[in-house]
C-alpha cells in the first residue's frame, strides 16, 4: 500500500513537473516561430541551447515545451469530454438498464467497430489544421472505453438492498441514479480520464506526425517529430529525441498514476 501511494505520489509529481515546464519555458524563453536564425541552425545540445536547435534556428527546449503545452492542452480537452460523454451514457446504461442500456451499448459497439485512427483521419481532412475538429475527432473514438467501464461498475448495484430499498420508496429513477449510482461511477471515470489523457497524447501526436492534424507552423509533438525525419538522416538526433522523449515521459508517468489509482479505488472498495 506504501508502494503504490509513493508511486501515485510520484507518478503525479513528474506530470506536474511536465505541465510547468510546458506552460512556464515559453514563458521565461519566449520565441516567435516565424522567425528564422540560420546563425543558430542545426546546433547539437549544449549550454546556449540545452536540446539544439532545429533548421531554423529555434530554441528546441523552448519549441518541445510549446509543443507539449499544445499536446497536453488536446489531449486534457479530449479526456474531458470523453469522460463526460461516457460518464452519461454509462450511467444511464447501468443504472437504468432496458433499452437505455441496449442503444447506449449498440452505439458503443458501432463506434469501435470503426478503426479509430481512420475515423480521426476522415474528420480532420475536413477541417484541416482545426484543434476543434482534432478534439472532437478523438472524443468520438474515445468515450467509449469510458462508458463500459461505467458500465460494468454499475451493474453490480443495480440489485443492492439499498438500491432495492431506495426503489420501494418511491424515489424517481433519476434521483437514485444521482444519489447511488453517480458518485460510484464519477470515481471510476476520474482514474479513466488519467488514461485517457496519455492515450489522447499519442493519438493526436500520431495525426499531426501524418499531417492530417495541426500545421506544419505550429508547435505540437506530432509535428517536431515529422519534421525530426529528414533531420535524423543529417545526423540531427536531438531532433528526435527531445520530442520522442517528451511524449514517453508524459504518457509512461500518466499511465502508471492511472493505473496506480484504478489499484488503490481497488483495494480501496475490496
Amino acid at each position: 500500500m506504501a508502494d503504490r501511494r509513493l508511486a501515485v505520489w510520484g507518478a503525479a509529481g513528474f506530470v506536474a513537473l511536465l505541465t510547468v515546464y510546458a506552460i512556464a519555458a515559453p514563458l521565461v524563453h519566449p520565441i516567435d516561430e516565424a522567425i528564422t536564425d540560420f546563425a543558430a541552425a542545426d546546433q547539437g545540445p549544449g549550454t546556449a541551447h540545452w536540446f539544439g536547435t532545429d533548421s531554423s534556428g529555434r530554441d528546441l527546449f523552448t519549441l518541445v515545451a510549446k509543443a507539449m503545452r499544445v499536446s497536453l492542452g488536446i489531449s486534457a480537452a479530449t479526456a474531458v469530454v470523453s469522460t463526460i460523454v461516457g460518464l452519461v451514457v454509462g450511467v444511464a446504461a447501468g443504472a437504468f438498464g432496458g433499452w437505455w442500456d441496449r442503444i447506449g451499448m449498440r452505439v458503443a459497439d458501432a463506434m469501435t467497430a470503426i478503426p479509430s485512427l481512420l475515423l480521426s483521419l476522415l474528420i480532420v481532412s475536413m477541417f484541416h489544421g482545426s484543434i476543434t475538429a482534432i478534439v472532437v475527432s478523438l472524443v468520438l473514438t474515445h468515450w467509449t472505453a469510458v462508458a463500459r467501464v461505467v458500465r460494468a461498475e454499475l451493474l453490480a448495484l443495480r440489485h443492492t438492498e439499498y438500491v432495492e430499498a431506495a426503489r420501494l420508496r418511491g424515489l424517481p429513477a433519476l434521483r437514485i441514479a444521482r444519489i447511488h449510482f453517480l458518485p460510484v461511477a464519477a470515481g471510476q471515470a476520474s482514474v479513466a480520464a488519467v488514461l485517457l489523457v496519455a492515450h489522447a497524447i499519442w493519438h493526436e501526436s500520431t495525426l499531426s506526425f501524418l499531417g492530417a492534424g495541426l500545421p506544419p507552423h505550429q508547435a505540437s509533438l506530432g509535428t517536431l517529430l515529422s519534421e525530426a525525419g529528414e533531420a535524423l538522416l543529417l545526423g540531427q538526433w536531438w531532433r528526435l529525441v527531445f520530442p520522442a522523449g517528451a511524449i514517453v515521459a508524459a504518457t509512461l508517468a500518466l499511465s502508471v498514476l492511472g493505473r496506480s489509482l484504478t489499484a488503490n479505488r481497488t483495494e480501496a472498495i475490496t
